[in-house]
């Protein structure tokens, strides 16, 4: 069975909101902000995680986040744009520091699901039924998700669904960073990440398809040089790559969207969402979808910062 979910051939593109990348592009700004956190600051964070407890390490997030609300000029700036325009009005200090705790409550969380020790959540899953399906198809599909929320909290459907299998796509140094704080939280982990950039960056992602996989990637992030369209978001364009679509049509695979939304204390409430199936489409037809699926990703995108506006962890002027 085919998902349903297609795009006719876009016929009136001049008409579309859709907007051509420019030729030159300044740095993306999510690229020039420097990472507060180290390596090392992190495993001290899964070591004390581990070692003492989620209600332990929790108590070490109030005072982390009342730092970072305060010192960490340029974020709080963003996730106060962010809100006012998501929430409809000037977000305060609480919601500034709801804001990040919610950040933080997640990066804490994600070393329990993914040292396997989910079973204490309260996890809602919606859509489960388009997990299972494209399990019994057994073709694999691209998993598309954001910064928002805990991707990570599919691990737990994982207990659910025992023949399902995750592989996630990052770029390479994203993916050094990754596999370093796998290792210290499970060493099994860590050969699930398949770095972008490499000469068999592709083929390790077709073969892990081919295997039956979901194929994971956030999607909300463009790079230098890496085409993307301008598409409404919360009142204003913003830039979002076509890279995984174009990715999905190449080797003929559906789309599916997953956000993990944190809900306060132990509460995650997982989605999928069809967004688009390339397994059948003739090729004159890949560019209307391609642009189609961008278009229905960043609605739904939009969707969910509305509904669960302090789960969204792009901290930097997304709009810019």
């Amino acid at each position: 069975m085919k998902l349903p979910l297609r795009a006719k051939p876009a016929a009136d593109t001049a008409a579309s909101p859709i907007a051509p990348p420019p030729r030159r592009r300044r740095r993306k700004e999510w690229m020039n902000r420097p990472e507060r956190s180290t390596t090392t600051a992190i495993k001290f964070i899964v070591w004390v995680a581990l070692r003492l407890g989620r209600r332990a390490a929790r108590l070490l997030l109030y005072p982390i986040c009342l730092y970072f609300v305060l010192f960490s000029r340029k974020p709080r700036r963003a996730s106060a744009l962010f809100l006012s325009k998501a929430l409809g009005r000037a977000p305060g200090f609480g919601d500034l520091f709801r804001h990040y705790h919610v950040f933080a409550a997640c990066l804490l969380d994600r070393v329990f699901f993914l040292n396997d020790q989910s079973d204490d959540f309260d996890i809602r899953v919606h859509g489960e039924d388009i997990v299972i399906d494209l399990m019994e198809r057994g073709e694999g599909c691209l998993l598309l998700g954001a910064h928002m929320g805990s991707f990570e909290a599919i691990r737990m459907l994982g207990h659910r669904q025992r023949d399902l299998r995750v592989s996630l796509v990052m770029y390479e140094e994203n993916a050094r960073k990754i596999n370093s704080v796998l290792n210290a939280i499970n060493p099994l982990l860590s050969m699930e990440v398949i770095g972008l950039g490499r000469p068999d960056s592709m083929l390790r992602v077709r073969e892990r398809l081919d295997q039956g996989h979901f194929v994971g990637m956030l999607a909300d992030r463009t790079l230098d040089g890496e085409e993307e369209v301008r598409l409404p978001f919360l009142g204003q364009p913003a830039g979002f790559a076509l890279g995984p679509f174009q990715l999905a049509a190449m080797l003929k695979r559906p789309v599916v969207l997953m956000v993990g939304l944190y809900q306060g204390g132990r509460c995650y409430d997982v989605h999928f969402e069809r967004i688009a199936d390339f397994s059948d489409v003739p090729v004159q037809e890949r560019p209307g979808l391609v642009r189609w699926a961008a278009g229905r990703f960043a609605d739904r995108l939009e969707h969910y910062a509305q509904s669960s506006p302090y789960n969204w962890f792009n901290f930097y002027d997304f709009w810019k």
